[in-house]
């Protein structure tokens, strides 16, 4: 089976390796973010605490932003387009007296806060400033579009081709366009919510459990699976109503290790992958 290492893309500073990760992300433009805590969240904790954002740019400038008062322990972060970040809690039930997404400006004040659901598998920023949340299956709304001030943009509802989205398991968000593959029949959905002619395409797709997913052209890349098949890497062609498999392999790490625990992010033809301990981003490149 053919091997695909993964390239190196970003690193966490050495100087800030003594703080905890409470989680990373790869932004819609490629700049790679860590949400960093003093110490680890104990179980339990509820009082608001100050984080730092380390951000490193593509081409390896370091940015510092302190965030006052995040209240979310297992948080998802994302950056705006204007220089600000968004926080979110992935479980909502903690927050009934507190919204649990939070708005920080470039400053790293919060400037508003909204809530978008429980059970928030993935939450990615698109170029417009856009908030998309992908739902495990805890929560029965599927995919849905936030603006930065809290405000329904989409939902899944609005695609009854694509079937029961129970879980999202892989959403892909590059320019305004989404990608997504939820569980259970597990369908290549292409969402252009700015396209109201083709907001939402539909593909069978025979691929089950990617975790990630990656577009370019007419071709597709799903990255994860089931069991034996977590480092699967299985691509394909995109047709008008289907994605026909084409081949199969694996991913590893750059110097060959399978990722063990990790985090993925997709964007376009991009999926980046982050092992533990997470301090570094690797990325695969259907493009390259």
């Amino acid at each position: 089976m053919q091997r695909t290492a993964l390239v190196p893309y970003a690193r966490l500073p050495r100087a800030h390796h003594d703080r905890h990760v409470l989680t990373s992300t790869v932004d819609v433009f490629g700049a790679a973010h860590w949400l960093l805590a003093e110490q680890a969240p104990e179980r339990g904790d509820v009082a608001p605490f100050d984080a730092l954002v380390v951000s490193v740019h593509p081409y390896g400038n370091v940015e510092l932003t302190e965030l006052s008062a995040v209240r979310a322990r297992w948080p998802h972060l994302d950056r705006l387009p204007d220089g600000g970040f968004v926080v979110a809690a992935s479980r909502a039930r903690r927050y009934e007296d507190a919204d649990q997404v939070q708005i920080f400006d470039e400053l790293g004040r919060e400037t508003t806060s909204f809530s978008v659901g429980d059970a928030i598998e993935h939450m990615l920023v698109d170029e417009t400033g856009h908030i998309w949340a992908g739902h495990f299956d805890e929560n029965p709304a599927g995919i849905r579009r936030w603006s930065a001030t809290g405000h329904l943009r989409w939902m899944s509802d609005h695609a009854p081709d694509a079937g029961w989205i129970m879980d999202c398991y892989a959403l892909n968000v590059s320019g305004t366009v989404a990608w997504a593959c939820p569980y259970t029949d597990f369908p290549l959905l292409e969402i252009r919510p700015d396209r109201p002619d083709r907001l939402v395409k539909v593909r069978a797709n025979t691929v089950r459990g990617a975790k990630a997913v990656a577009v370019h052209g007419g071709r597709v890349a799903f990255y994860g699976g089931y069991g034996e098949e977590r480092d699967r890497l299985a691509h394909g062609e995109l047709t008008e109503t289907s994605v026909d498999p084409t081949e199969v392999g694996l991913l590893t790490l750059p110097g060959g290790a399978p990722p063990g625990r990790r985090r993925v992010v997709g964007r376009g033809s991009r999926i980046y992958v982050q092992a533990e301990p997470f301090t570094a981003w690797d990325v695969f490149d259907l493009d390259g």
